[in-house]
């Protein structure tokens, strides 16, 4: 049941992306807005299909992408991972950890975004690149990453409710 809801969140939630978020740019950087979802997702305790989620979330956002197929859906799975080994080390700052896992998932999509452009041929310049694209992301991110964490909390409380000792 969870991996359904899942389904139906990051669908909506895809579809905010593309309509909402994508048109707000901040100079030509645009929030990530699924990076955040699962970020917030795989950081919570209750929570237990955290690979299921991005994993849909990630062939979602490839095929939606203009990226390379590969490169939104390694970059889930790695702040999904990095998301999980943080919560189980450092468990008592779930925000601070956020806006760190933020911080390396936002770079490591630009940084792979760019080299595999780079690579397919586009003459980018690596500090336009990073003043105009990656740094207004970046704050994008993680000016977005506080009520994304609260809401996906309330959906985590909601698809796994807290047991009532009797």
């Amino acid at each position: 049941m969870p991996v359904l809801i899942g389904l139906g969140v990051i669908i909506l939630f895809s579809l905010l992306q593309i309509g909402v978020i994508s048109q707000l740019p901040l100079i030509q950087g645009r929030a990530d807005l699924m990076l955040l979802i699962l970020s917030a997702w795989a950081l919570n305790e209750r929570v237990e299909h955290a690979w299921e989620w991005t994993i849909i979330a990630g062939v979602l956002m490839s095929l939606i992408s203009a990226t390379p197929f590969f490169l939104p859906l390694f970059v889930y799975l790695v702040v999904t991972a990095l998301a999980r080994a943080l919560r189980r080390r450092i468990w008592q700052t779930p925000l601070l950890m956020l806006l760190f896992i933020v911080l390396i998932g936002t770079l490591l999509q630009h940084g792979l975004s760019f080299v595999s452009l780079s690579i397919m041929g586009s003459r980018l310049p690596l500090q336009a690149s990073l003043t105009m694209v990656t740094l207004p992301s970046l704050l994008l991110n993680l000016l977005l990453a506080l009520p994304v964490y609260t809401m996906i909390t309330d959906i985590a409380g909601w698809v796994y409710p807290a047991e009532l000792d009797v």
